[in-house]
């Protein structure tokens, strides 16, 4: 027994010494890595990818994924900037990225549980639809001319200090902690995802589990719609192509296992973390953009490769 904890330990420490070491690197071989503005340029770029990895993690854990969290990301930008441009204040049009991220989610969690498709199906569908509905909407054409009071909420920083969508970012990591370690939805996520039939014969509502726990993915990616549309002061029906690559790298990068059952908070941020560090790094010593991506997805291979052959010895 103590040799089992020994091992969970290390394991859940993982990601943060390897962010660590990652650091250590890249502070090595540029000095200006470690610059306040640098630590905080970092923070800013990887609020995005970290808002929805929080609410991808939900939709690991029960053991689902979500494809269309790019393409979600999009469309509620595209909103909230079309509501702006209609002359609303600014709460109005982040009610309707929400609520657009929302009802994305919502559909996704129908399709599954209702339709019965596998959720690989159903979120790339969803991923097209909100995608072809952006560039519908904006006939492809991206919006300007918005209030300049708008780009505060990505562009602003707390006490001309710390960037807005950071402390978003931390707020709704909060959040989502409590949410998955304190409540009822938190213990049957980690029940459907570790064996679905058994949690439904021990009374679990499988089905409205998932449905809430997709529309609450979807809802994140609305938030984080409304504020990379405010940090481009703009809307982009392209904004969020290739995101989902990056959300899902953060969540099993971070710890959470793509067979369900497994994730946390902590561990989804520190997958964003990571590759925010990676990203950044590489544009210090002027490594390939290319090679980043060749970077990201031999990390997402070898951590699952890693969580199979532990799950293969009951490790």
């Amino acid at each position: 027994m103590p040799r089992i904890a020994e091992t969970n330990l290390v394991r859940r420490l993982a990601p943060l010494l390897s962010l660590f070491i990652l650091s250590a690197i890249i502070a090595w071989r540029s000095p200006y890595f470690l610059t306040v503005e640098n630590l905080l340029a970092i923070g800013l770029q990887m609020s995005v990818v970290a808002i929805m990895a929080l609410g991808q993690v939900f939709v690991i854990i029960a053991g689902g994924i979500d494809l269309s969290a790019g393409s979600v990301l999009g469309l509620s930008g595209v909103v909230a900037c079309i509501v702006l441009r209609a002359g609303y204040p600014f709460v109005v049009a982040m009610l309707a990225a929400l609520l657009t991220g929302f009802a994305c989610g919502w559909l996704n969690g129908f399709f599954i549980t209702r339709g019965k498709l596998p959720p690989f199906i159903a979120t790339l569908g969803t991923m097209g639809i909100a995608r072809g509905a952006a560039l519908i909407i904006t006939g492809g054409v991206p919006i300007f001319g918005l209030p300049v009071s708008f780009a505060a909420l990505g562009g602003g920083r707390l006490l001309e200090l710390i960037p807005h969508p950071v402390v978003i970012t931390i707020a709704v990591g909060i959040v989502t902690h409590f949410m998955l370690a304190h409540t009822r939805l938190g213990r049957h996520a980690f029940a459907v995802g570790g064996n679905a039939e058994a949690a439904r014969l021990a009374g679990v509502p499988v089905n409205r589990v998932k449905q809430i726990l997709y529309t609450f993915c979807g809802t994140t990616c609305g938030l984080a719609g409304l504020i990379l549309a405010s940090r481009l002061n703009s809307g982009q029906p392209t904004a969020g192509a290739g995101y989902e690559l990056d959300v899902i790298a953060a969540c099993v990068i971070g710890g959470a296992s793509l067979s369900g059952g497994e994730g946390t908070v902590a561990g989804a941020l520190i997958g964003a973390l990571i590759m925010g560090v990676l990203r950044n790094g590489c544009n210090l010593l002027d490594i390939s953009a290319f090679w980043q991506q060749v970077a990201i997805g031999a990390i997402i291979i070898i951590a699952v490769f890693i969580d199979q052959t532990r799950r293969e010895k009951n490790f």
